[in-house]
């Protein structure tokens, strides 16, 4: 059985990996909020589009997808398909995979 306090490392670590991977990746500073945002569990379309400061329009526009869609992929009652989640990706400045949902521990502390 793992202690709380060893959860916690592997958890805090997990953290840092992600964000040196996202770091790597784009070359781009991504700040620890973002990070935590991701981690918990949103919507990574939502985080990214509020980390640029866009309004959903304004991405909807820039993607070339309806706001409906951006809207449903963003609330997580659907998901995108690849040529969606490209242009997102792109409209975004980030690569693909960054759009893809961080995994969720739903089995909690041992």
């Amino acid at each position: 059985m793992k202690n709380l306090d060893s959860v916690t490392q592997e958890f805090n670590d997990l953290l840092l990996f992600k964000l040196a991977q996202i770091e790597s990746a784009n070359e781009e500073l991504v700040p620890m909020a973002l990070v935590k945002r991701l981690s918990a569990g949103e919507p990574p379309v939502l985080v990214w589009r509020e980390h640029r400061g866009l309004a959903p329009d304004a991405l909807a526009r820039k993607a070339s997808v309806t706001p409906e869609t951006l809207q449903a992929i963003e609330s997580g009652s659907a998901e995108g398909n690849l040529r969606t989640m490209s242009a997102l990706a792109r409209a975004l400045r980030i690569d693909l995979e960054d759009l893809v949902p961080w995994p969720q521990d739903t089995d909690g502390p041992s």
